[in-house]
């Protein structure tokens, strides 16, 4: 089992950063690779960022490619997001999730099929 808490969300203005986190529990975080989703109102659940379990790899969505950052801390059990240049399309609630049925995975998933835990979400408010 895997819970997740996100943290790190809030109101900003465009062109401002924030850093999101999410703390995992387990001794099992190091294995799972993890991604970031977002869901606004009105609109389906999109990927934004996913990492592998060692943090070699990578994978963004073309609207966030070259403004966010996707890392993680396997010592700490905890991801982040480090989201910068941030627009007002930006805003929703944004989820962390493990792919725990894929331990030692070396490719990034972009479908919310392939997670399998997910975290509470933290709201992130972009103001033009």
């Amino acid at each position: 089992q895997v819970q997740l808490v996100e943290s790190g969300g809030g109101l900003v203005q465009a062109g401002a950063s924030l850093r999101l986190s999410c703390e995992a529990s387990g001794r099992t975080f190091s294995r799972y690779g993890m991604g970031w989703f977002r869901q606004s109102p009105g609109k389906e659940r999109e990927f934004v960022a996913g990492i592998t379990w060692s943090g070699a790899y990578t994978r963004y969505a073309d609207s966030v490619k070259g403004r966010f950052t996707i890392s993680r801390d396997n010592a700490k059990n905890t991801l982040y997001l480090q989201m910068n240049s941030l627009k007002p399309e930006d805003t929703a609630v944004y989820y962390c999730t493990a792919a725990a049925n894929y331990p030692y995975s070396n490719a990034v998933a972009g479908r919310g099929s392939a997670y399998d835990y997910w975290g509470q979400g933290t709201q992130v408010t972009v103001s033009s």
